[in-house]
C-alpha cells in the first residue's frame, strides 16, 4: 500500500513538475489554450477537426495564436494578411519541412515535398520548369487531356441520364493525365495497374492528419512493431516506389541517343547525364522516383475530388449551371477541341472554376513548414526550429478578402464588366516557395475537364430526390459526402475524340 501511494505521489509530482514546464516554454510564443502535459492543446481542439476550427480558435487567442501538440509547439496562421506575410514577405525563414517519422517514411529525405536544404531547391526549380515546358509542349500533354476528357464523357454518356457515382470515373481520368506528363504516351499503363497504383496512393494521402499518424510521430520505434493501419501504409509506399522503378527502367532500357525529351522521366535522366560528373549533384534516381510519387500524390486525388464537388456545385445551382452552358455554346466552335487557351474567352466558365475550388477548399492546412529562423510576424515572435501551420481556410473564408465568403458566387471572380478578374487571396494551391508543383498542370486539367462535361450535359439530382447530403467529410483532402447524380447528354452535344482529327488539337 505504502509503495502503491509512493508510486501516485511520484506520478502527480512529475505531472506537476511538466505543467510547470509548458507554461514556462509558452511565454515565449503567441497566445493560445493552455497545454496539459501529454495531451497539450488537443483538449481545446477536439478529434474531430472543422473547416472553421482553427477559425473559432482565433477569434478567441487572435490570428496568429500556439497549438501544443503534446510537448510540440505548433503555430497557426490565420487570415489572409498574416499567411501573406508568413508565406510570402518571409518565406525564406519558412521554407523548411519538419522532418517527423512519418515524413521521413514518405520522402526519406528526397524528392519536394518531404526534402530541405539544396535536394528541395534543386528538385523543385527542376520540377516546376519540366511541367511548365511539358504543358507548353501541348502536343502530347494536352492532346493526352483532352482524350481522357473524351473518354469520361463517354463513361457518362453510357449511363443514359441514371443516377452515377463520378468519382471513381473522375479519379481514373486524373491518374492517366499523371502518367502521360511522368511516363508519356509511348509507355501505357494497364488500367488494373492503375487502379492498384491510384488505391495505395489513397491508402497513403488518408493515413496523412489521422490519430495513426500522430502516434506514429510520437512513437515510430514502438509503431514498427505493432499492428495497426500505419503497416498498411508501409506496404503502400513501397508499391508506389516499386511502380515507379519499374517504368523508369523502362525508359533506360528504350532510351534513344540524342532523341528529344517527351516526358518528365526523359527531362530527369538528360539531368542526370549533365551533372554525373558534378559530386554536389542532388539529381539522381532515388530523387527521381520520390519527385513522381509526389506528383501523384499532389496532382490525382486533389483533381478528382475538386472536379466532384464542381459536379455537385452545379447540380445545387441550376441556374449558374446553365449560364456556363449557355457561355459555352455560344463562344466556342463546335468542330474543335477545347484548349486550355479557350479560358480567356470563357471568362464566366473560368470564373465558375476558381470559385468550385476556393469553396469547396479541399486542402485545409497544407503541410506543416519549419521555421529556419527566429521570426517577427505582427507583434509575435516565433523562434527558430517551430512548426508554422497556415490556414488556408481562413483565406478562402476570410470576410475581409471575399465578398460573400461563406456562398457560392462566382462574382468573386469576375469583374463589373463581367470579365473574369486574378485575385491574390486565391490561395488554393499555397503560396509561397512551397507553393504547389504542378499548378499549372492542375489548372489545365480542371479547365479541360469541366468545360467538356458542362459542354455535354446538363447534371441533375436523380427522380425523387430534390437536395442531397452536401456536408464535407474532414481528412487531408476533404471530400464531398457520397452522392449520386443524373448526366443527362444533350441533344446537340458532341465531344470529338481527338484520335479522329489529330490536326484540330492544340
Amino acid at each position: 500500500m505504502w509503495t502503491s501511494g509512493l508510486l501516485v505521489a511520484t506520478f502527480i509530482c512529475l505531472l506537476v513538475v511538466r505543467f510547470v514546464k509548458l507554461l514556462w516554454a509558452r511565454r515565449q510564443f503567441p497566445p493560445g489554450p493552455v497545454p496539459i502535459p501529454f495531451i497539450g492543446s488537443l483538449w481545446r481542439v477536439g478529434w474531430k477537426i472543422r473547416q472553421d476550427t482553427l477559425l473559432k480558435l482565433a477569434k478567441s487567442y487572435g490570428d496568429v495564436f500556439t497549438l501544443w501538440i503534446g510537448h510540440f509547439p505548433v503555430v497557426v496562421l490565420t487570415g489572409f494578411k498574416n499567411v501573406k506575410e508568413g508565406l510570402m514577405d518571409n518565406y525564406e525563414r519558412l521554407s523548411g519541412r519538419p522532418m517527423m517519422p512519418f515524413f521521413k517514411l514518405l520522402g526519406n529525405r528526397n524528392g519536394v515535398m518531404f526534402a530541405n536544404g539544396k535536394t528541395w531547391k534543386d528538385q523543385k526549380h527542376f520540377g516546376q520548369a519540366t511541367i511548365q515546358t511539358l504543358v507548353q509542349m501541348q502536343k502530347d500533354l494536352q492532346h493526352q487531356i483532352n482524350k481522357e476528357a473524351g473518354l469520361l464523357v463517354k463513361t457518362f454518356a453510357r449511363e443514359n441520364g441514371q443516377p452515377l457515382d463520378p468519382s471513381s470515373a473522375l479519379m481514373r481520368s486524373a491518374s492517366k493525365v499523371i502518367c502521360t506528363a511522368v511516363f508519356g504516351h509511348n509507355v501505357p499503363i494497364e488500367d488494373e495497374a492503375l487502379c492498384k497504383l491510384t488505391e495505395h496512393i489513397s491508402i497513403v494521402t488518408k493515413f496523412r492528419g489521422s490519430v495513426g499518424e500522430t502516434l506514429y510521430n510520437f512513437f515510430p520505434s514502438l509503431m514498427q512493431h505493432i499492428p495497426g493501419p500505419h503497416k498498411e501504409v508501409f506496404s503502400s509506399c513501397e508499391f508506389i516506389r516499386s511502380f515507379i522503378k519499374k517504368q523508369v527502367e523502362k525508359h533506360k532500357q528504350n532510351a534513344v541517343a540524342h532523341h528529344e525529351p517527351q516526358n518528365f522521366i526523359d527531362f530527369y535522366l538528360a539531368q542526370i547525364h549533365r551533372e554525373k560528373m558534378d559530386s554536389t549533384t542532388t539529381f539522381n534516381e532515388d530523387n527521381l522516383i520520390q519527385v513522381i510519387a509526389d506528383l501523384f500524390a499532389a496532382g490525382t486525388e486533389t483533381i478528382a475530388v475538386t472536379l466532384s464537388w464542381g459536379l455537385l456545385f452545379m447540380v445545387t445551382h441550376p441556374d449558374i449551371q446553365e449560364k456556363v452552358q449557355k457561355e459555352l455554346q455560344s463562344t466556342l466552335d463546335p468542330s474543335k477541341l477545347i484548349s486550355y487557351d479557350d479560358r480567356k474567352k470563357l471568362h464566366y466558365t473560368n470564373a465558375v472554376i476558381h470559385e468550385i475550388q476556393r469553396f469547396s477548399n479541399i486542402v485545409l492546412f497544407g503541410l506543416p513548414r519549419l521555421c529556419i529562423q527566429d521570426l517577427n510576424i505582427f507583434g509575435h515572435f516565433i523562434p527558430k526550429d517551430t512548426l508554422v501551420v497556415a490556414d488556408l481556410c481562413s483565406v478562402l473564408l476570410d470576410p475581409k478578402q471575399w465578398e460573400t465568403p461563406e456562398q457560392f458566387n462566382p462574382n468573386h471572380f469576375l469583374d463589373k464588366d463581367g470579365k473574369y478578374t486574378a485575385r491574390e487571396e486565391f490561395y488554393t494551391y499555397g503560396t509561397g516557395c512551397r507553393a504547389c508543383l504542378g499548378k499549372q498542370l492542375a489548372q489545365s486539367e480542371l479547365f479541360i475537364f469541366f468545360a467538356c462535361l458542362m459542354k455535354a450535359f446538363t447534371f441533375r439530382w436523380p427522380e425523387g430526390i430534390k437536395e442531397s447530403n452536401v456536408q464535407p467529410i474532414m481528412g487531408p483532402v476533404v471530400h464531398p459526402s457520397p452522392f449520386k447524380i443524373c448526366a443527362v447528354p444533350h441533344q446537340a452535344a458532341v465531344h470529338r475524340s481527338p484520335t479522329q482529327d489529330n490536326s484540330k488539337s492544340t
